[in-house]
């Protein structure tokens, strides 16, 4: 490692203007060390895929954790974190387990004070991602823990943004969008990453995530004094994710069909181009998607789905009319669910709802579909969200307008629908039958009577309401199905995979230094972000909390940029 310089340094070389990207930025103009911001996408896409991202940040024992009774501890985020994350491979989990000990530290300790001193604000409840397995060693969040941004990705990217933007007009910052980078050069004799070899692609105006040209108009050789590599995971390259699928751990077979989460830049170039330097990769195997995509009706990237993040009420089926096993309901474990899907050899699921759930209980990933919040509306979050029958107005257009959903005022020919719908997938989807889906529904209706019940999922609902939060705007008041009268009416929803986040990637210390395959680090060269699995090569070990992928971005991303400082002028006292 290079001794602190005594003269000003060379210009940080920071390859991709995520969030990851631009929280190192921010730390190394904190303490005035230049940087240079590289990105292969135009301006309109700095702040990367957090700009789409709901805005969700882990925090542990928080003001607003209090403030609506939360009992949270650092012990519990720990005892949660590492029953969901199942850290088994002694020399791949070295540096996540690390990772994840530093980072449920962080989250208790400084993650909220340190973003809201940067001016962001969160919405007065906490939401309550993956509420878990059953088992209380096993996955999932034993409390609520995921704080909305008062502004959704967005003002997250925003609060980072802005002093970045602002010492660019100083000249310590300099961007370069439409910059591809092919190579990371490295000094011959001490092995130190000092540049960057790539491609200048021809300008494009197209509006952020939109797909982009990759038409060449130069090259170019940049050289600085470190590189940290903060350019994403493979989440828009479905290749990709079918080639890293975990076949043993996930199903019997690929997946054939995704609706993808991810704008199409997020290809994952970056992660191969600094192995290929000398990086470690590990766990390419752990990755995160959905089961609960729906193609959007609106598409902005190349098969742009859209996840709905559910509340606990609506009846989750397979393909094949087959009631989910417990605790596999809407918004437990993502993972043993999509584990469970893929086992029934079809490609999609079905919700069966109704009105009232969908108005209260559906929300939709991203910030274009959540208006209210994103644009820090209290008026319209107060008459959508808590008073409106019908759900926000994102909500009542992929109702109207989109392809998975189907409206009756009766079972028969919602099941009609379903099947007309099922018949143009192809793939020999099958064929519901009436008889046997009214049974379902009804048996489920059943344990709906009482305020108790011997059924897992109307169990969890009625545990959900005991947090006032979820009983005032979040978890619909517990009744029958097949109550249309009331409730209708009804709504089957086709619920797709959805691809979205590398859980690996480039292995790291706990400086985000990368390391070399021999257990080494590798000088000059860190990465930040999902490429570096939100830290250490895969912070989250096999599943995730939620709410921890931007808070990972911001954790290794400060890491970075404090660590390089120090390198070049020396600790701060």
């Amino acid at each position: 490692m290079a001794g602190p310089q005594t003269t000003p340094p060379q210009p940080v070389l920071i390859v991709g203007a995520g969030l990851a990207g631009l929280v190192a930025a921010f730390e190394l103009t904190q303490r005035n060390v230049p940087v240079i911001l590289l990105d292969q996408e135009n301006s309109q896409n700095l702040g990367g895929q957090a700009f789409w991202s709901l805005g969700g940040i882990f925090c542990v024992d928080s003001a607003e954790q209090r403030r609506m009774g939360i009992k949270d501890s650092r012990e519990l985020a720990m005892r949660d974190w590492m029953g969901s994350a199942r850290f088994d491979r002694p020399k791949e989990d070295y540096w996540p387990r690390k990772w994840a000990e530093a980072f449920v530290n962080f989250a208790t300790d400084e993650m909220e004070s340190y973003v809201k001193a940067r001016g962001l604000g969160f919405l007065f409840n906490v939401g309550w991602a993956e509420r878990g397995d059953g088992r209380a060693d096993g996955h999932g969040n034993s409390v609520p823990r995921f704080h909305l941004s008062w502004g959704t990705g967005p003002e997250v990217v925003r609060v980072f943004a802005d002093p970045v933007k602002q010492k660019e007009k100083e000249g310590l910052v300099e961007f370069r969008f439409r910059h591809c980078v092919n190579e990371i050069v490295t000094d011959e004799k001490t092995g130190r990453a000092v540049g960057v070899r790539g491609r200048v692609l021809q300008e494009d105006d197209s509006p952020r995530g939109v797909k982009s040209s990759r038409e060449e108009a130069g090259t170019f050789e940049i050289f600085g004094s470190a590189v940290v590599v903060s350019a994403g995971g493979i989440g828009g390259n479905v290749d990709k994710v079918k080639a890293c699928w975990p076949v043993d751990r996930l199903g019997p077979t690929i997946p054939k069909h995704f609706v993808v989460g991810v704008p199409a830049h997020v290809d994952g170039r970056m992660i191969g181009i600094t192995e290929s330097a000398g990086a470690n990769v590990i766990n390419r195997d752990r990755m995160w998607h959905y089961t609960e995509g729906l193609k959007n009706w609106n598409p902005i990237w190349p098969g742009h789905g859209i996840r709905v993040l559910p509340a606990p009420s609506s009846l989750w089926l397979d393909a094949t009319g087959k009631r989910l096993p417990p605790y596999l309901f809407p918004g437990c474990d993502t993972l043993a669910t999509l584990k469970h899907i893929c086992g029934t050899g079809y490609d999609y699921t079905w919700f069966i709802t109704d009105q009232t759930i969908v108005a209260r209980e559906f929300a939709l990933s991203g910030s274009e579909q959540n208006p209210d919040v994103t644009s820090k509306s209290m008026w319209q979050l107060l008459t959508q969200r808590i008073l409106s029958r019908k759900g926000t107005m994102p909500v009542q257009n992929f109702i109207k307008h989109g392809e998975d959903f189907v409206v009756s005022s009766n079972l028969e020919d919602l099941v009609k629908g379903m099947n007309e719908l099922a018949a143009k997938t192809g793939d020999g989807a099958p064929q519901l039958e009436f008889d046997a889906i009214k049974e379902v529904i009804e048996t489920r209706d059943g344990q709906f009577d009482n305020t108790y019940s011997k059924d897992a999922q109307a169990m969890l609902i009625h545990s959900a309401r005991t947090y006032w939060p979820d009983r005032m705007s979040r978890v619909a008041v517990p009744h029958r199905l097949l109550d249309v009268d009331k409730h209708g009416p009804l709504i089957a929803v086709r619920m797709n995979l959805l691809t979205r986040k590398t859980l690996g990637g480039i292995e790291t210390n706990l400086s985000s230094n990368v390391m070399k395959a021999d257990g080494t680090p590798f000088p000059g060269l860190y990465a930040a972000g999902e490429c570096a699995g939100f830290g250490g090569g895969g912070v989250h070990g096999y599943s995730s909390l939620e709410g921890t992928f931007l808070g990972g971005c911001i954790f290794s991303g400060r890491a970075a940029g404090r660590a390089i400082a120090d390198e070049l002028l020396g600790p701060t006292s």
